[in-house]
């Protein structure tokens, strides 16, 4: 099995070599390297660090999405909210907060790459809800019969919410089945994404959102009346 290429993009030498290294050992081809790598080449995951100098990581993440639905992860400054909302509205997948140790890092890449890989020998459906269809063997999704481009971790979202159409979804579920981790305290990771979805999907006929919010609890796809 060819192994997947990841690109580091980390004004701190020291730290991005270290995590080349130990990346390499658990069986990644990782690589550091210029932000522009990035933009020009094939690779299967990119990790950014938000704070570079000259063109930082929220504007290299705002040029890669232009370009490519390569999975994106983020290292943020632990406690900065701000970077971390944004990059995830830009489209980044998931983020780390630095300082962060190999293992831990290594734990979300292969999460990021579970979800966004096609799954083989899996059914490839479709689900359909609405206006929605989705076919999970081959990560693809159209929304009223059009193309609907989604990153994998808003794809993971939308399946779930979709399988389940109707009925609320509690966003420990949701972080457990799309992020590949538990929820956090004061992880805002899932409504980030789920707003991000909402303004792929648009409002219903009515002005509603096919993705309601059910305080307390998570969310639920609304199910179209028979």
């Amino acid at each position: 099995m060819t192994p997947p290429r990841v690109l580091l993009v980390d004004d701190d030498v020291e730290l991005s070599t270290m995590l080349a290294e130990y990346l390499t050992r658990e069986g990644f081809d990782a690589e550091t390297a210029h932000a522009r790598r990035a933009l020009d080449e094939p690779f299967d995951i990119v990790v950014l660090d938000v704070m570079m100098p000259g063109i930082d990581g929220i504007e290299t993440l705002r040029r890669i999405r232009a370009r490519s639905p390569v999975p994106v992860l983020m290292l943020t400054a632990r406690g900065d909210d701000i970077d971390r909302i944004l990059g995830l509205e830009l489209g980044a997948d998931d983020y780390v907060p630095k300082p962060c140790t190999p293992r831990e890092l290594a734990a979300r890449l292969r999460a990021i790459l579970r979800r966004s890989a096609p799954r083989e020998g899996a059914p490839d459906g479709p689900i359909a809800s609405g206006p929605l269809r989705l076919w999970p063997g081959s990560r693809r999704a159209t929304w009223r019969d059009a193309p609907l481009s989604l990153t994998g971790t808003e794809f993971g979202l939308l399946e779930v919410l979709a399988r389940n159409a109707g009925r609320v979804v509690d966003k420990a579920e949701l972080s457990e089945t799309a992020l590949g981790r538990p929820l956090g305290r004061f992880d805002r990771s899932i409504d980030v994404h789920v707003s991000s979805l909402r303004q792929k999907l648009g409002p219903r006929d009515d002005g509603s959102s096919w993705i309601e919010t059910v305080r307390g609890r998570g969310y639920q796809f609304v199910r179209d009346p028979e």
